[in-house]
This record gives structure tokens, C-alpha cells and sequence, in this order.
């Protein structure tokens, strides 16, 4: 779903017109642990970009367009750690417009030979300061070279929440009927969990929305723990949309991911990790319907040690 202003950019770009409306599934290879709660996750890698990341994306630039703050002779620029990269350097290419990101070093092969492919520049910082420290450069970047770049800002920006309080959140209700339970999601920029949250409890306050909360280190691509003193909270999360977290240790995410791919869904790192919490969730329920979020494919994780298992 997209505002009206915003469609006439569908039309000049057709390509980005296929963001969104992602299958939600049941499932499966739970049911005998789990007679009388279902599971459901909606497939964001059905994007073009292959996540969820597509999304706000997506909103964030064509609002800029249609502010005109994004124009000819600026370049895109934003931090990320791989998903939202992808989605800046394909739309970009599709826009016309250069893009440069900064980028954890230890970010998936796979996520930045897809940027590279796009023709996105990418700068990269030490993996050992955390993600936080791509945060810090981007922000030195952009303060430096203002005219010379459109610094998208996802952490920051109002139409990541927007996409997904107008998109993704919609679509869950459509598909659900209005029929859930829980909603699982993990903090990112804060986007998804905000915009979903926010519209859910708006149609029924009774809806739980549950963050997961990855470990510190080595920790899960695309997720925040919060959990240091110095870390960088995003000020577009909503705190008060959240009513529990659930901590998930990366090796149960992992573990989470093979069982999943035995259930024929291949999927990457948060998706895991987001699975793992849900099942969690369901175990100390007698019914309920919970919602989650796959938001990549397994494939983007070959060269990490994700698929590393004995058989």
C-alpha cells in the first residue's frame, strides 16, 4: 500500500511497484508441540530486494523526491547493515541516482556483492566497534558533504515507520482478518516494530507486540541488543507500542534456521532468531495466533557461519 501522492512514481518506475503485498503462511513442524497456537510469517523475501528492507526504502525515497529533497547531482546516503543496503542500491539504480553506503565490515559476502552489483559505493568500518560505529561515520560523512549528499537517515526518518504502518502492518490485518494474537518482530532502526505495532493496537489494543533481544556479540545482522549504555537508540523507536521482550542467543537462532529449512523455509539469521522467539512465546500459551516476519533468504548467509552444521 502506498499514499496517492506517492503513485504516480510507480508509474514512471514500474519496477518498484512489486514492494509489498508478501505472502503470510502458516508454519509448519510445530503442530505436534504446538496443537493450539499457530504460527504465521509473512515472506518479505518476495521483495525485489529480497527483504523487508524494500519497504521503507522504498518510502523513504520517493517521499524525499516528492519533498524534493532528493534531486539530480545528490547521491543516497545511509548506513546499514546489509538488508537496507541492498534496497538503497537497487532502488537507486532504478531511480537513477548514485548511491554510497557505510557498512560494517563483517557484513555478509553475499548482502555486499549484491550492493556492488547496483554500482553502490560502500565504505566500510571495524566490526569490532559494533554497528554503532557505521551510525558515527555516516553521520560525520554526511555532516561534512551536505550538498553533496541526500542523507536518507533510516534511524531517524518517519516514513520507515510510515511503510510499514501503512504497508506491511495492513497487510497482516487484511490477511489475518484482524485475528492475531501476538506480533513478533526485533529492533532494527525501530521502523518495523513502530509502524506494526502501532497499527495493530490501534485495530485491537489487547494484540501483544513481542522484541526480541539478540545477544551483544557475536550478535545477529540487522538487530540491535540496546543493551550497552553507549548504544545508539533509534528515535523512531516507540517503546511503549512494545509489551515483552525475549532474549535469543544466536546459537538457538541458528538452530532455529536449520530446523526451519527441514520445514522447507530457508531463511536467514533474524528470521531465525525471530522464529526462535515465537516458538518460545507459543509454548507458554494455551491458544493463540502469532504473527513474525522472515525477512531474507538463507542464501544471503553462505559464507557466514550460519550453514556450518554437523549432519
Amino acid at each position: 500500500m502506498i499514499s496517492s501522492e506517492l503513485e504516480k512514481y510507480l508509474v514512471q518506475y514500474p519496477l518498484l511497484g512489486a514492494v509489498g503485498n508478501t505472502p503470510l503462511v502458516r508454519v509448519g513442524g510445530f503442530e505436534t508441540e504446538l496443537p493450539r497456537v499457530d504460527i504465521h510469517a509473512k515472506l518479505e523475501y518476495f521483495n525485489p530486494g529480497g527483504s523487508l528492507k524494500d519497504r521503507p526504502v522504498r518510502r523513504i525515497l520517493l517521499d524525499a523526491l516528492e519533498r524534493g529533497d532528493l534531486r539530480p547531482g545528490k547521491t543516497i546516503l545511509d548506513s546499514s547493515s546489509g538488508n537496507a543496503g541492498i534496497a538503497y542500491a537497487w532502488l537507486g539504480a532504478a531511480l537513477g541516482y548514485p548511491v554510497a553506503l557505510v557498512v560494517p565490515e563483517n557484513a555478509s559476502k553475499e548482502r555486499l556483492k549484491r550492493i556492488r552489483a547496483h554500482g553502490a559505493q560502500l565504505i566500510t568500518t571495524d566490526a569490532l566497534l559494533g554497528y554503532d560505529e557505521a551510525l558515527r561515520e555516516v553521520r560525520r560523512l554526511a555532516d561534512a558533504e551536505p550538498d553533496r549528499y541526500y542523507f536518507a537517515d533510516q534511524y531517524s526518518n518517519m516514513s520507515n515507520v510510515q511503510a510499514h504502518y501503512e504497508g506491511t502492518a495492513a497487510e497482516i490485518l487484511e490477511q489475518t482478518h484482524g485475528a492475531l494474537t501476538h506480533f513478533v518482530g526485533g529492533i532494527g532502526t525501530g521502523g518495523s516494530l513502530t509502524g506494526i505495532g502501532r497499527r495493530l493496537k490501534e485495530h485491537n489494543p489487547e494484540i501483544q507486540v513481542i522484541a526480541i533481544v539478540p545477544e551483544e556479540f557475536p550478535g545477529v545482522e540487522g538487530l540491535k541488543p540496546l543493551g550497552s549504555p553507549d548504544a545508539i537508540v533509534p528515535d523512531i523507536l516507540d517503546d511503549s507500542v512494545i509489551d515483552q521482550r525475549i532474549d535469543v542467543k544466536v546459537e538457538e537462532g541458528y538452530e532455529m534456521c536449520l530446523r526451519l529449512a527441514r520445514a522447507g523455509f530457508f531463511v536467514g539469521q533474524s528470521s531465525g532468531a525471530y522464529m526462535q522467539a515465537a516458538y518460545c512465546l507459543a509454548k507458554t500459551l494455551d491458544t493463540g495466533r502469532i504473527v513474525t516476519i522472515f525477512n531474507d533468504l538463507g542464501e544471503r548467509y553462505a559464507s557466514t557461519q550460519l550453514w556450518d552444521y554437523d549432519d
